[in-house]
């Protein structure tokens, strides 16, 4: 048997090889726990602000997370829209807040168990940042989608999660309308609008943003606002 790892030609190659993984381990652990750490300032928030059934709900989250943690990111995506369209029951914002828009925070959404389109996917968002995909490869999307069947010229606002694999990769899209991940292209009742992450703002299919969202989107302003006051830090 050689001592030499495949293709590494040589001891040193080897331990750098090996080096450059417990490294990549080392930045993958402390990403974790500042996760972690996140997560406990948010639980410490429910349990000041709500009953213990929301607490309870909060664990089960976090454990969820802690289940992906270590997964391909194909399947992180797969668990987390699946753990949100399975726990929380689509309803509109004049029913859950009653005010006409209101943008959520996961623990707010976890609270009421319920929540529309924009809530869905800042849950989803949040937590696969949580799990360390990193920003540039999601985008919340606005669209609007046809609704009434394929010859139908009738649309609504809606929004749906956008993961990029690569910046030119064709989007993989999380909803809570349709319960498997699909590529954009095969979801053609969907017409973008706009899309934005904690970097950037994009109008329809440009390539660069336009801006950053806090400037043009006062909501996102709010939520990250409250996301900071129950833990989270953006």
């Amino acid at each position: 048997m050689s001592d030499h790892l495949p293709g590494t030609g040589s001891t040193s190659h080897a331990r750098r090889w090996w080096q450059g993984v417990l490294c990549a381990l080392a930045v993958a652990g402390c990403l974790a726990a500042m996760a972690d750490s996140q997560l406990d300032r948010v639980e410490q928030t429910a349990r000041l602000r709500y009953d213990t059934t929301v607490v309870a709900r909060v664990h089960q989250w976090r454990a969820a997370l802690a289940q992906m943690q270590d997964k391909p990111e194909a399947e992180q995506l797969r668990e987390a829209n699946d753990f949100f369209n399975r726990q929380v029951q689509f309803l509109d914002d004049s029913v859950v807040w009653q005010q006409k828009d209101y943008w959520a925070t996961p623990l707010e959404t976890l609270a009421k168990r319920a929540g529309d389109c924009e809530d869905f996917v800042i849950a989803k968002y949040l937590s696969l940042r949580q799990l360390g995909i990193a920003d540039e490869k999601l985008r919340l999307i606005y669209v609007r989608a046809r609704i009434g069947g394929e010859h139908s010229s009738l649309t609504q606002a809606h929004m749906v999660l956008g993961y990029f694999d690569t910046p030119s990769s064709e989007p993989l899209v999380l909803d809570n309308l349709v319960g498997d991940i699909q590529p954009a292209s095969r979801r053609t009742d969907l017409f973008p609008v706009f899309s934005f992450n904690s970097s950037g703002l994009w109008v329809g299919g440009a390539t660069t943003a336009a801006a950053r969202p806090g400037e043009r989107l006062s909501r996102w302003r709010d939520l990250i606002a409250r996301l900071r006051d129950e833990g989270f830090e953006q």
